[in-house]
């Protein structure tokens, strides 16, 4: 994955233009990136749009939730339960 494009696309969602959270946001990009590999399995694959997107998300997510006790939106479950499903049946075919 490239962590370049996805740092630019979060903080163009978080409106972020300076350089000052860089380092913090390349933390949380490459812990998330870190997670869905072992943890769940997921190789991510920055042409697929898809996983792109959800990456973006998922790392604006945890950005913005730092210091919140509220679980993953349902949005972000759907999908990531939706890539595990995919890597499954592409395993199994």
């Amino acid at each position: 994955m490239d962590n370049n494009l996805v740092l630019s696309l979060v903080k163009e969602r978080l409106g972020i233009r300076s350089i000052v959270r860089d380092t913090y946001l390349t933390a949380i990009i490459n812990g998330v990136v870190k997670e869905l590999e072992d943890e769940k399995g997921l190789t991510l694959d920055s042409a697929n749009s898809s996983h792109l997107m959800f990456l973006v998300d998922y790392v604006t997510w945890r950005y913005q939730s730092r210091d919140s006790e509220i679980g993953m939106p349902r949005h972000l479950q759907f999908r990531l339960h939706n890539l595990i499903l995919h890597k499954e049946v592409a395993v199994e075919g």
